[in-house]
C-alpha cells in the first residue's frame, strides 16, 4: 500500500537516519556486535529512590486513575524550586510552570498551540529535529539561523547577525525563535549575556523566545544559564526542560516547560485536548527526583565526563581530532580529513560496515549539519575502547 499524499507527511523530509538504522538492523540481524553512538539514549539505569517513589506510588490505586495534563501541584511546586535554587528565578506553579510528557511533546504541542498557517518561526541549524519539524507539522515555515555562526565572527556575533537578517528579510516577521544551549547535536554553550541580547532584540520586535535547556545539568565546566534569569524574559520567553538526561528517565517521558504565563496557557488549552497528562506515580517520583539528593546527578555527570575524556583523547590518538564538548552527552565531530568529500552519510555506513561502529550522520540534524558526525556518550568505557581500536584500523586502512 502506497503512503497517502497527506499534506502534513509530505511536508516532513526523508528521515535521513532511516539508511544507517537499517544497516544496523541488518549486522546485528547476522549476530555482528555494533557499538552504537548513533542515538542519544540514555544507558545507565535511573537512581534506586526515583524508582522506589514509583514502586510506592503505584501500590495505591487512586493513583491508576487519570492525572492532570498541567501536572500534579506537588511536581509543578517542585519544578519552581528548581528554578529558585539552580537559576535565581521565581515561578508561580500555577500559572507559569506545566508537567509536559518530555520537551519534546511540549514543544510539538507549544507549535500546535501558537503556529498559525504561513507564521514564520527561525530555527537553528543544525537542530534537534523537533525544533524545526515542530513548527512545520503546525502548518509553519521555518527559516534556518545557522548554529556554526558566520566565519570570522564569534558565535555570539554571528548568531545576532542571522537573527538580524532573518527579522529584515523575512514575511511575515518570525512569530518565534527556537534556542537550545547547551545544543543537541552541536554541543554549543551561551552565557547569560548572549541570553540578554537575544531577550533584548525579542522584546523590541515582539518575537517569542521559545528555549530548551534539556542538557543543563550534563555539563563539565560552568553550569549552563537559563534564558529566564535574564531581567524581563518573562515577557517573552518560555523555556523547556526534561527530566531524561539529568536523571537517566529517558523512558518515564517526563519534562516540564517554564515562563511566560500566556504561553503556557495556550499550551495548557492544547494538552487539555490530547492528553492527561502522565501516570500519576511517574509524576510522583519525578517530584521525588527534583526534591530529593541530587549527588546522583553529579555521578551522571560524572560518568558522562569519563566517557568524553576517553572517547576525544582516543579519537585524537587514532588520528581524528574532534573538539572536547563543555557539556551535553554528545561529541561533533568533523569528518576526518580523508573523508572530507564523502559526505557525513556515506562516511557513517562505510564506518559502520568495516568498524562496526555506528553513529549519527550529521545532515540528518539539517543541512548545515553536513560535514559532521554526531557520537553519542552511551557506551561503557570497555565499549568504547573497543569501538576505538575499530576506528583506528578504519582510519588508518584509509589514510592516504
Amino acid at each position: 500500500m502506497e503512503t497517502p499524499d497527506f499534506h502534513r507527511i509530505k511536508r516532513l523530509p526523508p528521515y535521513v537516519f532511516a539508511e544507517v538504522n537499517q544497516a544496523k538492523a541488518k549486522l546485528r540481524q547476522a549476530n555482528v556486535d555494533v557499538i552504537d553512538f548513533g542515538m542519544g539514549n540514555p544507558d545507565t539505569p535511573t537512581p534506586k529512590h526515583i524508582v522506589d517513589k514509583l514502586t510506592e506510588a503505584v501500590q495505591d490505586p487512586k493513583t491508576h486513575r487519570y492525572s492532570t495534563s498541567r501536572g500534579i501541584p506537588g511536581l509543578r511546586r517542585a519544578l519552581s524550586a528548581y528554578y529558585a535554587r539552580r537559576f535565581g528565578v521565581e515561578l508561580d506553579p500555577e500559572r507559569e510552570v506545566i508537567a509536559t510528557l518530555g520537551s519534546k511533546e511540549g514543544l510539538a504541542n507549544l507549535a500546535q498551540a501558537i503556529t498559525s498557517p504561513g507564521d514564520v518561526v527561525l530555527a537553528p541549524n543544525p537542530c534537534y529535529p523537533i525544533h524545526s519539524f515542530g513548527f512545520l507539522m503546525a502548518g509553519g515555515a521555518v527559516r534556518s539561523l545557522p548554529a556554526g555562526g558566520d566565519p570570522g565572527l564569534s558565535f555570539r556575533e554571528g548568531f545576532m547577525a542571522a537573527l538580524e537578517r532573518a527579522v529584515a528579510h523575512s514575511i511575515p516577521k518570525p512569530l518565534a525563535v527556537v534556542l537550545n544551549f547547551p545544543q543537541n547535536p552541536t554541543a554549543q554553550c551561551v552565557d547569560l549575556d548572549f541570553y540578554a541580547e537575544v531577550v533584548d532584540f525579542c522584546r523590541r520586535h515582539e518575537i517569542w523566545v521559545l528555549s530548551d535547556i534539556a542538557y543543563a545539568e550534563i555539563y563539565f565546566e560552568e553550569p549552563p544559564p537559563s534564558v529566564l534569569q535574564v531581567p524581563g524574559a518573562k515577557e517573552v520567553a518560555v523555556e523547556f526542560s526534561s527530566l531524561s538526561k539529568t536523571y537517566s528517565m529517558p523512558g518515564w517521558r517526563i519534562g516540564f516547560a517554564a515562563g511566560n504565563p500566556k504561553l503556557i496557557a495556550a499550551l495548557a488549552r492544547i494538552k487539555s485536548y490530547v492528553d492527561y497528562g502522565a501516570f500519576t506515580p511517574i509524576q510522583v517520583a519525578a517530584t521525588a527526583a527534583l526534591n530529593g539528593p541530587q549527588d546522583c546527578v553529579e555521578e551522571i555527570r560524572a560518568l558522562y565526563k569519563e566517557r568524553r575524556d576517553v572517547l576525544c583523547d582516543g579519537l585524537a590518538k587514532a588520528g581524528w581530532e574532534v573538539p572536547v564538548p563543555q557539556a551535553t552527552m554528545f561529541v561533533w565531530a568533523p569528518l576526518p580529513k580523508a573523508f572530507h568529500n564523502l559526505g557525513s552519510l556515506e562516511f557513517s555506513k562505510r564506518l559502520l560496515q568495516e568498524a562496526k561502529v555506528a553513529v549519527a550522520p550529521g545532515v540528518g540534524f539539517g543541512e548545515y549539519g553536513e560535514g559532521y558526525v554526531r557520537l553519542g556518550l552511551v557506551e561503557n568505557l570497555h565499549r568504547t575502547r573497543q569501538a576505538l581500536r575499530g576506528v583506528k584500523s578504519f582510519l588508518a586502512a584509509h589514510a592516504g
